[in-house]
């Protein structure tokens, strides 16, 4: 049996905005053939089960985010304070989830234009 991960989806309230949000992000491209119920990222242009990456699925449900996200990105820049201060331009904004407490802390939490929480990692040690 083979199995592989065709997509991670994201409930929210605007696929096609912040579609396009994690597209621009992440340097993505937004898939052809999305609607108001459902638009997708993809890495490379092609089928996920081809490509090896998954696309990421924004789908529109009617709830609105309440609570910590169960599951969420992990980004790794080669430079954190300027991948902080470019996400900040696209409309992410940094939060404060109580990592801020802890003086070893080495990552940015942050959250999209949704409210989604994400993490920009501090770069590779070489």
């Amino acid at each position: 049996m083979t199995l592989k991960l065709q997509c991670l989806t994201v409930d929210c309230a605007n696929p096609a905005f912040l579609a396009d949000f994690w597209a621009q992000a992440l340097g993505w491209h937004v898939g052809v053939g999305g609607d108001e119920i459902g638009v997708w990222i993809e890495r490379e242009l092609g089928d996920p089960r081809e490509t090896g990456f998954p696309d990421i699925l924004f789908l529109k449900v009617p709830d609105l985010k309440t609570g910590k996200n169960r599951m969420h990105f992990d980004l790794r820049p080669d430079d954190q304070e300027a991948e902080v201060a470019r996400l900040e331009s696209l409309g992410a904004q940094r939060i404060d989830i109580g990592q801020d407490e802890d003086p070893d802390t080495t990552w940015v939490v942050m959250a999209d234009p949704e409210g989604n929480e994400f993490c920009v990692l501090k770069a590779p040690t070489k």
